[in-house]
């Protein structure tokens, strides 16, 4: 379109060198304040299965309300329950506020878009969102990390244990990761809100990810991608390779245990985290561990509501109904309440 408005003027000017200058002068004035025109976003969805959005909402209302209540049950037992005072349930109640907070942050808009279609969010918002989605499941993964340590110095070090992880080591350890998951995200996140964005403003997803603003940028994101890549594969490297090496010690640990019963109940411990980390670090590895973030953009989608819908869901339901203590725990505040 621009074009052709340069050709008109251009034609109409009758092949005067002064009234031509002045002409691209006015036009490259024109394109330069236009370049940052977006103010809002729109959040596409899924449109493919818009005609089923009713029972979609349904759905997904039922699961951010029952991940709520699970999540929610964790930390009330742990805190109210003294057999549940120690460093692994406290890892595992912080765990379950930030689970709490990372899901809210993006189910409220999922289930408007699935109520009412596209939904509009402003340029901050937008960025807000996506800086808090983004640091929060940092913090997951960092957490992980610590459960993975903690299991490992439980099982494979356990006199030491108690002087290792006391109460102040625990604070600092979950201080330490909400530190670390916002310092991480704020550089790439407020580098790409500064790019232009002069052009479309439909996101093809259901939240401001990282990737989809990307796409959108009239700027060069090659810069900021890369970094964002670089920074992303240092958290999940990073905590990846923590646990894979607590779990060899853990599982050497186990092997050598004289008796089936306590290899038995040592595993059990583990086998909940196990299965957690499973479900995480594949849908993250495949969203956002590849250095060009604008691609495979509907899989992605899909990705992500295993990570932001399906696996909150799931956690609750794998600690609590493979973990004794929490059913002790639970039939002890049902006995009180009754």
């Amino acid at each position: 379109m621009k074009k052709r408005i340069l050709l008109s003027t251009l034609f109409t000017l009758h092949n005067s060198p002064v009234r031509v200058e002045e002409e691209m002068e006015k036009m490259m004035m024109w394109d330069t304040d236009n370049r940052s025109v977006v103010q809002e976003f729109i959040l596409e969805g899924f449109p493919a299965v818009q005609h089923l959005g009713k029972i979609l909402f349904l759905v997904h209302l039922l699961a951010y309300l029952a991940s709520i209540m699970g999540n929610t049950l964790i930390i009330t037992i742990t805190w109210a329950d003294q057999r549940l005072h120690t460093p692994m349930y406290f890892f595992l109640s912080t765990f379950s506020f930030v689970e709490c907070c990372f899901i809210t942050t993006v189910i409220p808009k999922l289930l408007a878009i699935f109520l009412s279609g596209r939904q509009a969010i402003s340029f901050a918002a937008c960025f807000t969102q996506a800086f808090v989605f983004l640091s929060l499941e940092s913090t997951v993964f960092f957490l992980m990390g610590v459960l993975s340590l903690d299991r490992y110095l439980a099982i494979c070090r356990p006199l030491r244990y108690s002087s290792i992880m006391s109460p102040r080591v625990c604070s600092l350890l979950v201080t330490a990761c909400f530190t670390l998951g916002f310092l991480f995200m704020v550089v790439p996140v407020v580098h790409l809100s500064q790019l232009s964005f002069c052009g479309p403003n439909v996101i093809p997803h259901f939240f401001c990810d990282f990737g989809p603003l990307a796409k959108l940028s009239c700027s060069d994101t090659r810069s900021v991608e890369m970094l964002f890549f670089n920074i992303a594969f240092l958290i999940l490297f990073a905590t990846l390779l923590v646990t894979i090496i607590a779990y060899s010690h853990i599982v050497v640990t186990i092997v050598r245990l004289p008796s089936a019963k306590e290899r038995q109940k040592a595993f059990s411990t583990c086998s909940s985290h196990l299965i957690v980390l499973s479900l995480m670090y594949g849908s993250c590895l495949f969203i956002y561990v590849k250095p060009k973030q604008t691609s495979r953009v509907d899989f992605n989608r899909q990705a992500a509501l295993v990570n932001t819908v399906l696996t909150p869901v799931l956690n609750p339901v794998i600690y609590t109904l493979r973990n004794k203590q929490v059913h002790q725990a639970l039939r002890g505040a049902l006995c009180r309440g009754k």
